[in-house]
């Protein structure tokens, strides 16, 4: 046995690794089948995508699925640019119209579409084909429609920007108006300098010599026969332009007896300007306070009741032409001034005016549709709407003739009484003007007068004609141009300036810009 080799063992390795190589290829062929298995499987549907819900329905192959996908786009982005349109529509109040229809019926014919698309399977070429040609049917249309519609649209919306930017222009005219009626009411309210110095000038007057004014309260004529005038105001230089403008205008002054009516605080300077400056002509001028009326208390007048309460926007002194047949108890007709007014020819024509047993004689303002009674009252009240028509022609203060007769007749003091206390909280008219009560109070008894006893607007309008002014017996400076304030018309000016009595010495103490 000596010289025998033993045996070696590399078959039986050979055989081992043999057999292990074969599984580790054997299992690498499993995982990837099983890999490649799961990798082929559908994906499950993302949830924040929206043509994922579509995907995960499909038995079709890719091909039809992305044809699927483009038509829902297209559908999608058609559908929201019609509802675009439509809002516009919507925004430019088209609701009425054809365009808006059609844009509203073609949204929801696309919605519609989009909601067939993500709720149907599509196994065939024939089945999407047949939606394909209707959703391109409905994209075309879409198109067109737009494309019809956008200059219009383009311009309706210019025309809606136009509009509303005449809207803000005229809501800023609007507040600029009104802004700039304060001022001027503001301007036209307030006492200048020129004329405080005057009436304190007038009262260190009365009060350094009582003597010389003594008799300076005596009473006027009360004679029926005669020419009377009612002027209300606490401006001395005003009424002394009314007084002055009418006695040398009149033919037979003597015949003229002025009653003028002011506040307790200026009844000593206008008597003093009244002593030192007397009426030519044989002309009377009686000045008495509103406190000597002692019928004028809470209990009887609803305008000193509602003063006594407190309210501060109401003048007893402008309310005075409400009681003339009370204050003048023995005359049967009276002329009312106001205190910025000018007489420029004689008024004696005023007594022989027939008046047709109407109360109130005055000039009418309307024109047109212009300054009726829907501008002065407030016919959004039923109480306004069942006494009142709209269209009634409105009638100006300034020269009014009263029949004091027919006026007690009529009891239009107790008719001004129940409208005043219906209207105690403004909700018939605004309670700034007097013009207003007169209206309601005077309705159906006041007679028109002949236009060129009274023209109006010298204290607004620059445009009156010159022979309108000229053949006017009396021209009215209604408006806040007040001849006496610096802001008066130029034009005008000269009309008012040539009646004030520039000799009296306290208008050059008191610097009077005339």
């Amino acid at each position: 046995m000596a010289g025998i080799r033993p045996a070696r063992p590399s078959a039986s390795l050979r055989s081992f690794f043999s057999y292990k190589v074969f599984a580790s290829a054997l299992f690498t062929l499993l995982f990837l089948a099983a890999l490649s298995a799961f990798l082929s499987s559908p994906s499950p549907p993302s949830r924040y995508s929206p043509t994922s819900a579509l995907r995960g329905r499909f038995l079709a192959s890719d091909p039809l699925r992305a044809r699927v996908d483009l038509i829902y786009r297209q559908a999608a982005d058609h559908s929201f640019l019609v509802t675009a349109y439509a809002a516009y529509a919507r925004r430019l109040k088209l609701d009425s119209s054809r365009q808006l229809r059609v844009f509203e019926g073609l949204t929801d014919s696309l919605s519609d579409l989009s909601l067939r698309l993500e709720g149907t399977v599509f196994d065939d070429e024939d089945a999407l084909r047949a939606i394909e040609k209707e959703a391109k049917d409905r994209v075309k249309f879409a198109r067109q429609l737009v494309a019809e519609s956008k200059e219009a649209f383009d311009t309706q919306i210019k025309i809606q920007k136009l509009r509303d930017t005449i809207f803000a222009v005229r809501e800023q005219l609007h507040r600029a108006k009104k802004l700039g009626a304060l001022a001027g009411s503001i301007a036209a309210g307030s006492t200048p300098k020129s004329l405080h110095c005057l009436a304190m000038r007038l009262m260190e007057e009365r009060i350094a010599h009582p003597e010389t004014y003594r008799h300076a309260a005596a009473a006027a004529p009360a004679d029926p026969e005669l020419y009377h005038y009612a002027i209300f105001s606490d401006n001395v230089i005003a009424v002394s332009v009314v007084v002055n403008s009418a006695i040398k205008n009149a033919r037979e002054p003597w015949k003229h007896v002025f009653h003028v009516l002011t506040d307790p605080m200026y009844l000593a300077a206008m008597q003093v300007w009244f002593v030192r400056r007397p009426p030519t002509g044989g002309a009377k001028v009686e000045v008495r306070s509103v406190a000597e009326f002692r019928f004028l208390n809470a209990s009887y007048s609803p305008v000193v009741r509602m003063l006594e309460g407190g309210r501060r926007d109401l003048s007893v002194l402008h309310y005075l032409r409400f009681y003339l047949p009370q204050m003048f108890p023995k005359l049967r007709r009276i002329v009312l001034l106001e205190d910025d007014v000018v007489v420029q020819k004689d008024l004696a024509g005023l007594w022989s005016v027939d008046l047709d047993g109407m109360v109130n004689g005055a000039v009418e303002t309307c024109f047109g549709g212009f300054k009726r009674y829907n501008r002065y009252l407030n016919f959004s009240n039923p109480l306004v709407q069942n006494r009142f028509s709209s269209r009634a022609c409105a009638w100006a203060y300034g020269v009014n003739v009263f029949d004091l007769d027919a006026w007690r007749r009529e009891k239009c003091t107790e008719q001004f009484h129940e409208y005043q206390i219906l209207n105690e909280d403004g909700t018939l008219w605004d309670q700034a003007s007097v013009l207003p009560a007169g209206l309601a109070t005077f309705y159906t008894t006041t007679k028109p007068l002949d236009k060129t006893w009274h023209v109006l607007g010298l204290g607004y309008n620059p445009s009156i004609s010159l022979d309108e002014i000229q053949n006017a017996a009396v021209v009215h400076f209604d408006g806040n141009m007040k001849p006496w304030l610096d802001v008066a018309l130029n034009q005008y000016k000269h009309l008012w300036t040539k009646y004030v009595d520039s000799e009296m010495d306290f208008l050059q103490l008191c610097n009077f810009g005339l």
